[in-house]
């Protein structure tokens, strides 16, 4: 007796309707891979190689790199062509990855364009908002895609941390990113090269432009800034706190939220989660014939499950994803843009009165002298013993208000 072949059925025009596999393996088969060129052969663009090999809908076609041998090392590592000029990789392609030195962000990404090609491009943007602002006018004029890689919005912890913050009051958000000097970006400064990360989760929770920046930061190796300390103010709350430093022996990636309801932790290295709900104390009677009562406060710690995924990749892949559909990536040039506006101010703010921690003067020395008060509504003078400082003298902020759930339009 033979048995019918429903996959057979499925493909001819009768009146079955196709099975699941059989409109899985049909919606494939019309996605057409993206032909893929990598620019930049360095530390990142290793990692882009290796994630790019392994993705169903890209295909690596080549790989560029003003070090030519670097370039060939790596193609040949992952099966791929060598291109020793850059036009020619470009010819072949519908799309770029650019992982080079943040100098040449601007005219690699113009020439990109100018080709017709979409375009991820590594953090920061560009190195100046005025380049970032061409840029940026640029791709809309093109209308291709182009995304921008600041990869911990692509976290699972992130993400998981922002559903957990939906419906909560926050009030002070601390971000902290520490690292050897050793193995740093010394092409850029502390600021550029890793606060830029949390500078954008800082608006991406703060919901916008922050509008008062306050930073102060010091050189130790590099004579660039080494280690950065921000205070962001928005029109509404939270309070957030930047810590970048690439002077710190300890690899921290971290967020820690303290909101009206509860207290949140957030590992962005090790993808964890944790909440502190309020608790309420009760004092506890003791047996007759023992010791007095006592006072005890049980800390209830919820652990969110952060499921296991590269935020690389899933930011790769969305980029991916993007030139399939033509939707707006997560982080546009807009975004981008915003970010290094922000971060310009901060590195103005902060070599306004830089310390230096090779000086042989005190950081009291350094930072002390002519340092100027705030000139903002609301703020007055007190005097003490260091001298005049800045107090408010009405409220600045309104009172916080829970965070919406995310928006996925």
């Amino acid at each position: 007796m033979n048995t019918p072949n429903p996959r057979a059925a499925d493909e001819t025009n009768g009146s079955e309707a196709p099975s699941p596999q059989t409109q899985r393996l049909r919606s494939e088969r019309s996605v057409r891979r993206v032909r893929l060129g990598l620019l930049g052969a360095g530390r990142q663009g290793r990692n882009h190689a290796r994630v790019f090999s392994t993705m169903r809908y890209a295909d690596l076609v080549g790989i560029y790199d003003v070090n030519t041998q670097g370039a060939c090392d790596l193609a040949g590592q992952y099966d791929t062509t060598c291109f020793e000029q850059l036009e020619h990789l470009l010819d072949s392609v519908d799309a770029v990855s650019i992982a080079t030195p943040t100098p040449s962000h601007h005219d690699l990404v113009h020439l990109c364009l100018e080709r017709g090609l979409d375009v991820f491009i590594e953090k920061p943007f560009t190195q100046t908002v005025a380049e970032a602002q061409s840029l940026e006018a640029h791709a809309a004029r093109t209308d291709r895609i182009v995304q921008v890689g600041h990869i911990e919005r692509f976290n699972p912890a992130y993400t998981q941390l922002k559903q957990v913050l939906v419906g909560l009051s926050p009030v002070v958000i601390n971000l902290r990113r520490l690292s050897t000097f050793a193995g740093s970006n010394t092409d850029v400064d502390v600021v550029l090269d890793l606060m830029i990360h949390d500078l954008d989760l800082a608006m991406d929770l703060g919901g916008g432009m922050p509008e008062r920046i306050e930073a102060m930061g010091f050189t130790a190796f590099s004579g660039e800034i080494d280690y950065a300390m921000v205070q962001l103010y928005f029109a509404r709350w939270p309070l957030i706190t930047l810590t970048a430093s690439r002077i710190t022996e300890q690899k921290i990636r971290g967020i820690d939220v303290t909101a009206l309801e509860a207290y949140a932790e957030c590992d962005l290295l090790n993808k964890s989660v944790s909440i502190h709900h309020r608790t309420v104390g009760e004092y506890v009677n003791r047996p007759q014939g023992t010791a007095g009562g006592g006072y005890r406060q049980e800390s209830v710690v919820e652990r969110i499950q952060v499921p296991t995924a590269e935020p690389l990749f899933l930011e790769l892949n969305h980029f991916i994803d993007c030139v399939h559909t033509r939707a707006k990536p997560l982080v546009t040039p807009e975004h981008g843009l915003a970010t290094l506006r922000v971060a310009e101010q901060v590195r103005s703010a902060i070599h306004r009165n830089m310390g230096d921690a090779r000086s042989p003067q005190s950081s009291a020395q350094q930072y002390a002298p002519g340092y100027p008060p705030a000139q903002l509504p609301g703020l007055g003078q007190v005097h003490g013993a260091s001298g005049a400082r800045t107090v408010p003298q009405t409220p600045i902020f309104p009172l916080p208000a829970p965070l919406a759930a995310p928006s996925h339009t």
